[in-house]
C-alpha cells in the first residue's frame, strides 16, 4: 500500500501524533518518553510562547490505515534571521523501518519549507535550543535522558540515503562522581573567588530562588548560548514558561549559583536527579499513577544517576576558572546524595571550553548525535 502523509488538524490527530513515539519505542529498554502533558504544552500553539517567532506544522504518514511515521516541520524566524540563513527544520520524527515512509515525511517538510521561501533543511530540531535536538548515530544501547532524543539505528541510515549530511554534531560524557571534590577545583574557586570579589548566593526556598534568580539564569543563557549552533535568544513569554515549569523541581543542593559584588549572576549550573526510569514507568503519562514514580524519583527513592541540565557562564568570565566555582560548590553534595555518575548531555564537539571543565574527572564518551542538513 502507498503511503499517505497527512496534515494534524484535530485534537485526536495530535494525540495519535504524541503516542506514535510511545507505542514505536514501547518495549525499548533504552529510550525514555516524554510526557504526554509536556509534549502537548510543547506541540499546542496556544501553550507555547516560541509560537510568537516560530511557525509549525505536523505531519502523520499512514499505511492501510495505520500510522507509520510522524514529523514536525518549523521555521524558526528568529534563528533565521541571526544566522542569515532560510532554513525549514524537521523535528519529533519518528518511523518505521521503511525507506517510503521515511521518504514521504522528509519530503513534505522540503515541500512545506520550499512553499514559504527556504532553501535549507535541518534537524532534527525543535523549536529552541531547549527543545530535544540531534538524531542519535552513537549509543544505541545506553539509556537516553529526558533532555534527549532516543531513535533506532535505523534512522542515520535512511538519514543518508535520503542525501541529508552532517551540520553538526554533539557528544555526551557519563562522568564518574570523585568522594571528594579534586584539590584543584578546590584552589582554583578559592583563588577565582577573591580574584574577582565572587561569592555563591543561596536561596531559602524555591520561591526565593525563582523571584531572585529565575530571570537573571535564563537571561544568562541566552547571553552565553548565543554563539552556538542554531541558537535564538528566548523571548520574555519562554522565559516566563521555563521558570514555572523547572525551577518549582529543581532541588537547590543540585545547583550552584555564581554573582559578582552587586549580586549580579555571573554563572550557573543546574542539574536534576535523572527521571529516565521514573518516565519509563510512567509510560509517558502522568496521570493515574505516572505522577507516583517521578515523585518517587525526585524526593525519595533517587536513581545514582544524575544530569547536568544547564552550565552557563558570562562571556566576560569565561575560561577564567568560573566553573571551578560551581563545581567545588555542587559535587560534595552528588557524593553525600548517593550519585555516583552523571550524565553531561549533549555537548557540541567543538565546544571544547565546556569539554575542558571536566578534563580531571573519569569519563566515557557514550554517545554521539548529529543534526543534518540538506538543500532544498
Amino acid at each position: 500500500m502507498a503511503v499517505n502523509v497527512i496534515s494534524v488538524t484535530t485534537r485526536k490527530q495530535l494525540k495519535q501524533f504524541i503516542r506514535f513515539n510511545y507505542e514505536l519505542y514501547k518495549n525499548n529498554e533504552y529510550s525514555v518518553p516524554d510526557l504526554y502533558e509536556d509534549m502537548l504544552n510543547t506541540l499546542d500553539a496556544k501553550r507555547n510562547a516560541a509560537f510568537e517567532f516560530c511557525e509549525a506544522e505536523y505531519f502523520l504518514a499512514e499505511r492501510d490505515g495505520k500510522i507509520v511515521g510522524r514529523v514536525a516541520a518549523i521555521i524558526n524566524n528568529k534563528a533565521n534571521a541571526k544566522w542569515n540563513i532560510k532554513a525549514v527544520r524537521f523535528g519529533w520524527i519518528d518511523f518505521i523501518d521503511d525507506a517510503e515512509v521515511s521518504k514521504a515525511l522528509l519530503d513534505k517538510v522540503e515541500q512545506w519549507g520550499r512553499e514559504r521561501g527556504m532553501t535549507e533543511i535541518q534537524g532534527p530540531l525543535g523549536f529552541t535550543d531547549l527543545d530535544p535536538e540531534g538524531m542519535l548515530i552513537e549509543g544505541f544501547d545506553r539509556i537516553g535522558t529526558m533532555a534527549t532524543i532516543y531513535n533506532y539505528p535505523y534512522y542515520p541510515v535512511h538519514m543518508e540515503k535520503l542525501g541529508y549530511v552532517k551540520d553538526t554534531d554533539w557528544i555526551e560524557l557519563l562522568l564518574k562522581v570523585p568522594e571528594k571534590v579534586p584539590e584543584k577545583f578546590e584552589r582554583i574557586a578559592a583563588m577565582v573567588a577573591k580574584r574577582f570579589d565572587l561569592r555563591i548566593a543561596r536561596s531559602k526556598s524555591n520561591r526565593e530562588l525563582e523571584r531572585r534568580y529565575g530571570k537573571a539564569i535564563f537571561d544568562l543563557v541566552n547571553r552565553c548560548y548565543s554563539p552556538l549552533y542554531g541558537y535564538s535568544p528566548l523571548s520574555e513569554g519562554q522565559i516566563a514558561q521555563y521558570i514555572k515549569m523547572y525551577l518549582p523541581l529543581v532541588d537547590r543542593r543540585m545547583i550552584a549559583l555564581i554573582v559578582n559584588k552587586e549580586d549580579e549572576l555571573v554563572g550557573v549550573g543546574i542539574s536534576i536527579t535523572s527521571l529516565a526510569e521514573a518516565l519509563q514507568k510512567a509510560k509517558g503519562k502522568l496521570f493515574p499513577f505516572g505522577w507516583y514514580h517521578l515523585l518517587k524519583a525526585l524526593f525519595f527513592k533517587r536513581s545514582t544517576r544524575l544530569d547536568f541540565l544547564i552550565v552557563a557562564i558570562a562571556p566576560e568570565y569565561q575560561g577564567k576558572g568560573v566553573n571551578a566555582m560551581i563545581i567545588n560548590e555542587i559535587l560534595p553534595n552528588y557524593a553525600k546524595m548517593g550519585f555516583k555518575d552523571v550524565e553531561s548531555n549533549p555537548e557540541l564537539e567543538d565546544n571544547t571550553k565546556v569539554q575542558a571543565q571536566w578534563e580531571t574527572f573519569e569519563k566515557e564518551q557514550h554517545k554521539r548525535r548529529r543534526a543534518y542538513k540538506k538543500e532544498l
